[in-house]
């Protein structure tokens, strides 16, 4: 039996930006060699490829699909190419697969496989943009999504605060792109004056842009245009 090829983790570009500029070169290494991915949507990981290794014969790639959507029931044929000793990547959309992203159901199966799992160096909007605060990277969580629900909502941003307060912990979350700016208003409104907050927009594209700020200060400032730009909030 042939010895397991490894399940590569390939980070990719968050924006538009030309990959090899926030990529490192061994991503390009990667995807020259392996032909196998696992990805959330295959139009797009055919176009980050691409734009990555531009010599890629499209034609000879094979995609397995891994999105929100995938039960751990489905995904269990996907990497008998690695146990035949061909090497296999997980691609994301944007950023690094598994963090805040899907991939962990795929990587959790090729550890129970004793499949080995190789992640590569790249942008993630979580790291960069706690990095970017001048909040408490030392202590900090990453909550996802907030409810959508108003009175949730709210309770859910007190609590975060509280605990932000309590254990001098930074609070990490995001939004629905096209909610963000109903997300900074509301913020404005339940959140204590001197509570910070971090906004990190676009980040590692030519329209980046991070600020802190108490929300004290924030209400005294012009709004941010947020709408539709991917945007990560930080409180605390």
């Amino acid at each position: 039996m042939a010895e397991a090829a490894p399940l590569v983790i390939l980070p990719a570009p968050l924006g538009e930006t030309a990959p090899l500029e926030v990529l490192p070169l061994s991503i390009r290494h990667w995807i020259e060699k392996i032909d196998y991915y696992i990805v959330e949507n295959e139009k797009v990981a055919r176009r980050t490829i691409k734009k990555i290794a531009p010599k890629k014969k499209q034609e000879e790639l094979q995609f397995y699909i891994l999105d929100k959507y995938s039960q751990e029931i489905e995904i269990q044929p996907y990497l008998e190419p690695c146990l035949s000793g061909i090497p296999m990547g997980v691609l994301s959309d944007a950023g690094c697969p598994g963090i805040a992203d899907p991939g962990a159901l795929i990587v959790a199966r090729a550890h129970h496989l004793n499949i080995p799992v190789k992640p590569l160096v790249g942008p993630s909007s979580i790291l960069l943009g706690l990095m970017a605060s001048g909040l408490n990277g030392q202590q900090f969580t990453f909550n996802g999504y907030l409810p959508i629900d108003a009175s949730q909502k709210k309770k859910r941003l007190q609590q975060l605060e509280q605990r932000a307060k309590q254990f001098n912990e930074a609070q990490l979350f995001i939004e629905t792109p096209y909610r963000n700016q109903k997300l900074f208003t509301f913020l404005c409104k339940v959140l204590s004056p001197h509570t910070q907050v971090t906004i990190a927009c676009h980040i590692t594209t030519p329209e980046e842009w991070i600020k802190t700020k108490t929300i004290k200060e924030w209400k005294s400032t012009a709004a941010p245009n947020l709408h539709k730009r991917p945007t990560l909030f930080i409180l605390q």
